[in-house]
Protein backbone atom coordinates (compact mmCIF):
# COMPACT_ATOMS: atom_id res chain seq x y z
CA UNK A 1 0.00 0.00 0.00
CA UNK A 2 1.50 3.43 -0.60
CA UNK A 3 2.34 5.78 1.81
CA UNK A 4 -1.34 8.23 0.09
CA UNK A 5 -3.49 5.57 0.52
CA UNK A 6 -1.82 3.81 4.22
CA UNK A 7 -3.35 6.55 6.53
CA UNK A 8 -7.09 6.71 5.33
CA UNK A 9 -6.63 2.91 5.32
CA UNK A 10 -5.51 2.49 9.01
CA UNK A 11 -8.10 5.39 10.01
CA UNK A 12 -10.86 2.90 8.63
CA UNK A 13 -9.53 -0.12 9.99
CA UNK A 14 -9.61 0.96 13.33
CA UNK A 15 -13.03 2.21 12.99
CA UNK A 16 -14.12 -1.01 11.75
CA UNK A 17 -12.48 -2.62 14.29
CA UNK A 18 -13.57 -0.71 17.22
CA UNK A 19 -17.16 -1.19 15.51
CA UNK A 20 -17.34 -4.83 15.26
CA UNK A 21 -15.70 -5.23 18.93
CA UNK A 22 -18.67 -3.09 20.57
CA UNK A 23 -21.28 -4.91 18.49
CA UNK A 24 -19.55 -8.50 19.03
CA UNK A 25 -20.01 -7.31 22.95
CA UNK A 26 -23.48 -6.52 22.16
CA UNK A 27 -24.83 -9.97 21.43
CA UNK A 28 -27.22 -10.29 24.08
CA UNK A 29 -29.31 -7.39 22.68
CA UNK A 30 -29.36 -8.95 19.61
CA UNK A 31 -31.31 -11.82 20.75
CA UNK A 32 -34.74 -12.26 19.60
CA UNK A 33 -37.49 -13.10 22.62
CA UNK A 34 -39.48 -15.86 22.91
CA UNK A 35 -42.54 -14.16 21.70
CA UNK A 36 -41.18 -13.00 18.20
CA UNK A 37 -43.39 -14.85 15.87
CA UNK A 38 -46.60 -13.46 18.29
CA UNK A 39 -47.06 -9.83 19.55
CA UNK A 40 -43.31 -8.61 19.65
CA UNK A 41 -42.27 -6.11 17.49
CA UNK A 42 -40.46 -6.63 14.28
CA UNK A 43 -38.68 -3.23 13.88
CA UNK A 44 -37.24 -4.05 17.78
CA UNK A 45 -36.32 -7.28 17.36
CA UNK A 46 -35.90 -9.00 13.64
CA UNK A 47 -35.00 -5.22 12.15
CA UNK A 48 -31.57 -5.03 14.53
CA UNK A 49 -31.15 -8.59 13.82
CA UNK A 50 -31.46 -8.87 9.62
CA UNK A 51 -29.31 -5.32 9.64
CA UNK A 52 -26.19 -7.49 11.75
CA UNK A 53 -26.84 -9.81 9.32
CA UNK A 54 -26.82 -8.03 5.99
CA UNK A 55 -23.91 -6.15 7.20
CA UNK A 56 -21.32 -8.47 8.51
CA UNK A 57 -22.07 -10.70 5.96
CA UNK A 58 -20.34 -8.12 3.30
CA UNK A 59 -17.52 -7.56 6.01
CA UNK A 60 -16.72 -11.19 6.65
CA UNK A 61 -16.52 -12.17 2.59
CA UNK A 62 -14.84 -8.82 1.31
CA UNK A 63 -12.65 -6.92 4.24
CA UNK A 64 -8.71 -7.02 3.59
CA UNK A 65 -7.80 -7.57 7.00
CA UNK A 66 -8.73 -11.45 8.01
CA UNK A 67 -9.03 -10.36 12.21
CA UNK A 68 -11.85 -8.37 10.85
CA UNK A 69 -13.44 -10.82 9.27
CA UNK A 70 -13.16 -13.34 11.38
CA UNK A 71 -15.23 -10.95 13.97
CA UNK A 72 -17.67 -10.17 11.22
CA UNK A 73 -18.10 -14.07 10.55
CA UNK A 74 -18.89 -15.13 14.04
CA UNK A 75 -21.62 -12.27 14.32
CA UNK A 76 -22.93 -13.59 10.94
CA UNK A 77 -23.27 -16.95 12.37
CA UNK A 78 -24.23 -15.79 15.45
CA UNK A 79 -27.33 -14.26 13.64
CA UNK A 80 -28.19 -17.48 11.63
CA UNK A 81 -27.91 -19.45 15.03
CA UNK A 82 -30.72 -17.05 16.50
CA UNK A 83 -33.17 -17.84 13.66
CA UNK A 84 -32.64 -21.46 14.78
CA UNK A 85 -30.59 -22.09 11.71
CA UNK A 86 -33.65 -21.22 9.54
CA UNK A 87 -36.68 -23.06 11.40
CA UNK A 88 -38.47 -19.24 12.37
CA UNK A 89 -38.97 -18.18 8.88
CA UNK A 90 -41.27 -21.12 8.69
CA UNK A 91 -43.21 -20.12 11.58
CA UNK A 92 -43.41 -16.16 10.59
CA UNK A 93 -44.34 -16.89 7.06
CA UNK A 94 -47.00 -19.30 7.81
CA UNK A 95 -48.24 -16.77 10.58
CA UNK A 96 -47.92 -13.93 7.56
CA UNK A 97 -48.11 -15.57 4.10
CA UNK A 98 -48.24 -12.14 2.39
CA UNK A 99 -45.79 -10.46 4.67
CA UNK A 100 -42.60 -9.19 2.67
CA UNK A 101 -40.14 -8.87 5.72
CA UNK A 102 -39.38 -12.82 6.18
CA UNK A 103 -38.66 -13.12 2.89
CA UNK A 104 -36.10 -10.25 2.92
CA UNK A 105 -34.42 -11.52 6.50
CA UNK A 106 -34.46 -15.16 4.86
CA UNK A 107 -32.97 -13.54 1.35
CA UNK A 108 -29.71 -12.85 3.64
CA UNK A 109 -29.02 -15.94 4.60
CA UNK A 110 -29.66 -17.63 1.36
CA UNK A 111 -27.47 -15.52 -0.65
CA UNK A 112 -24.56 -16.96 2.06
CA UNK A 113 -26.13 -20.78 0.72
CA UNK A 114 -27.67 -21.07 4.40
CA UNK A 115 -31.50 -22.40 3.51
CA UNK A 116 -34.19 -24.79 5.35
CA UNK A 117 -36.15 -27.06 2.84
CA UNK A 118 -39.21 -26.13 4.03
CA UNK A 119 -39.01 -22.29 3.88
CA UNK A 120 -38.14 -23.24 0.69
CA UNK A 121 -41.43 -24.89 0.03
CA UNK A 122 -43.06 -22.57 1.33
CA UNK A 123 -41.85 -19.23 -0.51
CA UNK A 124 -42.36 -21.16 -3.94
CA UNK A 125 -46.10 -21.01 -3.30
CA UNK A 126 -46.75 -17.57 -0.99
CA UNK A 127 -44.69 -15.40 -3.45
CA UNK A 128 -47.43 -17.18 -6.20
CA UNK A 129 -50.33 -15.93 -4.66
CA UNK A 130 -51.93 -12.75 -6.17
CA UNK A 131 -51.44 -10.61 -3.34
CA UNK A 132 -48.04 -11.15 -3.07
CA UNK A 133 -48.35 -8.57 -6.45
CA UNK A 134 -50.01 -5.84 -5.12
CA UNK A 135 -48.33 -3.03 -5.84
CA UNK A 136 -46.46 -1.48 -2.68
CA UNK A 137 -46.47 2.38 -2.17
CA UNK A 138 -43.06 2.56 -0.80
CA UNK A 139 -41.19 1.77 -3.95
CA UNK A 140 -38.05 1.19 -1.90
CA UNK A 141 -38.74 -1.52 -0.31
CA UNK A 142 -40.41 -3.19 -3.12
CA UNK A 143 -36.54 -2.74 -4.78
CA UNK A 144 -35.86 -4.90 -1.51
CA UNK A 145 -38.14 -7.46 -2.22
CA UNK A 146 -36.77 -8.20 -5.29
CA UNK A 147 -33.14 -8.55 -4.55
CA UNK A 148 -34.51 -10.72 -1.67
CA UNK A 149 -36.40 -12.75 -4.29
CA UNK A 150 -32.84 -12.71 -6.45
CA UNK A 151 -30.72 -13.95 -3.89
CA UNK A 152 -33.27 -16.56 -3.31
CA UNK A 153 -33.47 -17.74 -6.59
CA UNK A 154 -37.98 -17.12 -7.00
CA UNK A 155 -39.11 -15.09 -10.03
CA UNK A 156 -39.01 -11.65 -9.79
CA UNK A 157 -42.65 -10.10 -8.69
CA UNK A 158 -41.71 -7.08 -10.50
CA UNK A 159 -39.21 -5.45 -13.17
CA UNK A 160 -36.31 -3.87 -11.08
CA UNK A 161 -35.79 -1.19 -13.68
CA UNK A 162 -39.62 -0.11 -13.73
CA UNK A 163 -39.60 -0.11 -10.02
CA UNK A 164 -36.49 1.62 -9.79
CA UNK A 165 -37.51 4.47 -12.11
CA UNK A 166 -40.05 5.55 -9.38
CA UNK A 167 -37.69 6.21 -6.53
CA UNK A 168 -35.39 8.96 -5.33
CA UNK A 169 -32.52 7.48 -7.07
CA UNK A 170 -34.23 6.73 -10.35
CA UNK A 171 -36.27 10.49 -10.63
CA UNK A 172 -32.80 12.07 -9.68
CA UNK A 173 -34.65 14.97 -7.60
CA UNK A 174 -33.68 18.24 -7.89
CA UNK A 175 -30.66 17.69 -4.88
CA UNK A 176 -32.20 20.99 -2.73
CA UNK A 177 -35.39 18.97 -2.11
CA UNK A 178 -33.86 15.79 -0.45
CA UNK A 179 -35.04 16.27 3.30
CA UNK A 180 -33.68 13.68 5.77
CA UNK A 181 -36.21 10.71 4.78
CA UNK A 182 -35.89 10.86 1.16
CA UNK A 183 -31.99 10.75 1.58
CA UNK A 184 -32.45 7.65 3.88
CA UNK A 185 -34.60 6.23 0.92
CA UNK A 186 -31.95 7.21 -2.07
CA UNK A 187 -29.07 5.71 0.09
CA UNK A 188 -31.23 2.35 -0.34
CA UNK A 189 -31.60 2.66 -3.55
CA UNK A 190 -28.37 2.71 -4.03
CA UNK A 191 -27.69 -0.43 -1.65
CA UNK A 192 -30.63 -2.78 -3.01
CA UNK A 193 -29.24 -1.70 -6.87
CA UNK A 194 -25.56 -2.67 -6.10
CA UNK A 195 -26.69 -5.53 -3.53
CA UNK A 196 -25.09 -3.87 -0.75
CA UNK A 197 -21.91 -2.50 -2.87
CA UNK A 198 -21.25 -6.04 -4.51
CA UNK A 199 -22.15 -5.16 -7.67
CA UNK A 200 -21.15 -1.62 -7.62
CA UNK A 201 -20.97 -1.67 -11.52
CA UNK A 202 -25.06 -1.83 -11.93
CA UNK A 203 -24.68 1.77 -10.78
CA UNK A 204 -25.45 4.09 -14.19
CA UNK A 205 -23.19 6.78 -15.66
CA UNK A 206 -26.24 8.78 -14.53
CA UNK A 207 -26.87 8.15 -11.27
CA UNK A 208 -22.84 7.88 -10.55
CA UNK A 209 -22.47 11.60 -11.80
CA UNK A 210 -25.34 12.38 -9.97
CA UNK A 211 -24.44 11.67 -6.77
CA UNK A 212 -21.03 12.44 -7.42
CA UNK A 213 -21.82 16.24 -8.09
CA UNK A 214 -24.53 15.91 -5.14
CA UNK A 215 -23.22 13.59 -2.15
CA UNK A 216 -20.83 15.90 -0.85
CA UNK A 217 -22.82 18.95 0.09
CA UNK A 218 -25.47 16.53 1.44
CA UNK A 219 -22.66 14.98 3.36
CA UNK A 220 -21.52 18.44 4.73
CA UNK A 221 -24.94 19.25 5.62
CA UNK A 222 -26.01 16.01 8.11
CA UNK A 223 -22.03 16.10 9.32
CA UNK A 224 -23.13 19.64 10.39
CA UNK A 225 -26.36 18.40 11.72
CA UNK A 226 -24.43 15.70 13.39
CA UNK A 227 -26.86 12.80 11.81
CA UNK A 228 -23.74 10.36 12.16
CA UNK A 229 -26.21 7.73 10.94
CA UNK A 230 -27.54 9.17 7.43
CA UNK A 231 -23.44 10.54 7.23
CA UNK A 232 -22.28 6.99 7.16
CA UNK A 233 -24.93 5.50 5.19
CA UNK A 234 -24.05 8.64 2.24
CA UNK A 235 -20.48 7.68 2.99
CA UNK A 236 -21.29 4.22 2.31
CA UNK A 237 -22.90 5.25 -1.22
CA UNK A 238 -19.94 7.19 -1.85
CA UNK A 239 -17.83 4.25 -1.86
CA UNK A 240 -19.82 2.90 -4.63
CA UNK A 241 -19.05 4.91 -6.88
CA UNK A 242 -17.07 4.57 -9.60
CA UNK A 243 -13.32 5.18 -8.27
CA UNK A 244 -14.77 6.03 -5.46
CA UNK A 245 -13.52 9.41 -3.62
CA UNK A 246 -12.51 9.58 -0.69
CA UNK A 247 -13.69 12.82 1.85
CA UNK A 248 -10.65 12.59 4.46
CA UNK A 249 -12.33 15.55 6.22
CA UNK A 250 -16.07 13.62 6.60
CA UNK A 251 -14.17 10.28 7.69
CA UNK A 252 -12.48 12.35 10.37
CA UNK A 253 -15.51 13.88 11.34
CA UNK A 254 -17.35 10.08 11.56
CA UNK A 255 -14.25 8.96 13.65
CA UNK A 256 -14.42 11.60 15.62
CA UNK A 257 -18.22 10.94 16.44
CA UNK A 258 -17.48 7.30 17.10
CA UNK A 259 -17.59 6.73 21.48
CA UNK A 260 -14.34 4.56 22.66
CA UNK A 261 -15.94 1.67 23.60
CA UNK A 262 -16.05 1.67 19.70
CA UNK A 263 -20.32 2.32 19.63
CA UNK A 264 -21.64 5.42 17.04
CA UNK A 265 -24.23 7.01 18.42
CA UNK A 266 -27.64 7.89 15.44
CA UNK A 267 -27.50 11.64 16.04
CA UNK A 268 -25.36 14.00 18.36
CA UNK A 269 -23.32 13.10 21.26
CA UNK A 270 -22.96 9.67 23.06
CA UNK A 271 -25.81 7.95 25.37
CA UNK A 272 -25.07 8.76 28.91
CA UNK A 273 -23.36 5.78 30.62
CA UNK A 274 -24.70 2.85 32.54
CA UNK A 275 -27.83 2.20 30.49
CA UNK A 276 -26.57 -0.44 27.91
CA UNK A 277 -30.12 -1.23 26.43
CA UNK A 278 -30.30 2.41 26.11
CA UNK A 279 -27.22 2.82 24.25
CA UNK A 280 -27.48 -0.12 22.07
CA UNK A 281 -30.92 0.93 21.31
CA UNK A 282 -29.44 4.02 20.49
CA UNK A 283 -26.30 3.04 18.56
CA UNK A 284 -26.60 -0.08 17.12
CA UNK A 285 -27.73 1.21 13.71
CA UNK A 286 -25.25 3.99 13.06
CA UNK A 287 -22.50 1.47 14.34
CA UNK A 288 -23.39 -1.44 12.24
CA UNK A 289 -23.67 1.37 8.83
CA UNK A 290 -20.07 3.07 10.02
CA UNK A 291 -18.31 -0.61 9.66
CA UNK A 292 -20.41 -1.34 6.75
CA UNK A 293 -19.44 2.15 5.05
CA UNK A 294 -15.35 1.93 6.20
CA UNK A 295 -15.68 -1.72 4.68
CA UNK A 296 -16.55 -0.55 1.17
CA UNK A 297 -14.33 2.44 1.67
CA UNK A 298 -11.37 -0.04 2.16
CA UNK A 299 -12.11 -1.82 -0.67
CA UNK A 300 -11.97 0.92 -2.67
CA UNK A 301 -9.05 2.31 -1.49
CA UNK A 302 -7.02 -1.29 -1.90
CA UNK A 303 -8.61 -1.05 -5.59
CA UNK A 304 -7.08 2.30 -6.29
CA UNK A 305 -3.63 0.84 -5.51
CA UNK A 306 -3.97 -2.39 -7.70
CA UNK A 307 -5.48 -0.17 -10.44
CA UNK A 308 -4.38 3.30 -11.74
CA UNK A 309 -7.84 5.44 -10.94
CA UNK A 310 -7.39 6.32 -14.87
CA UNK A 311 -7.96 2.60 -16.00
CA UNK A 312 -10.74 2.49 -13.12
CA UNK A 313 -12.57 5.60 -14.42
CA UNK A 314 -12.11 4.72 -18.21
CA UNK A 315 -14.61 1.64 -17.53
CA UNK A 316 -17.13 3.01 -14.61
CA UNK A 317 -19.58 3.70 -17.71
CA UNK A 318 -19.19 0.53 -20.01
CA UNK A 319 -22.42 -1.17 -18.87
CA UNK A 320 -25.70 -2.16 -21.49
CA UNK A 321 -29.04 -0.33 -20.24
CA UNK A 322 -29.92 -4.15 -18.96
CA UNK A 323 -26.80 -3.93 -16.76
CA UNK A 324 -27.88 -0.72 -15.21
CA UNK A 325 -31.18 -1.73 -13.66
CA UNK A 326 -31.14 -5.42 -13.13
CA UNK A 327 -31.10 -6.56 -9.69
Amino acid sequence: MTGATAAPASLLDRIVGDGLGWLDEARPYFRLPPNVTTDADPDLTLKPLVELAELTHLIKTSHPLPGLRSVADGLFAFAWSETRDGKLFTELIRGEPHATYPVEIYGVFAQAGLRDRAVDELLATTTRLRGWRVAREDHTRTLSVLNAERRIGLPPHADFGAVLELTNLGLLPEPWTLDRKAAYGLTHDVFHLTDWGRARGRLSRPFAHYLRLWLPAWLENWLDEQLWDLAGELLAVTACLPAAPYDPVAWQRLAEAQVPDGSVPAAGAAPPAGDRAGAFAACYHATLVTVFAGTLARIALDEKVSAPDEAVTATAGRHTHEDEVAP
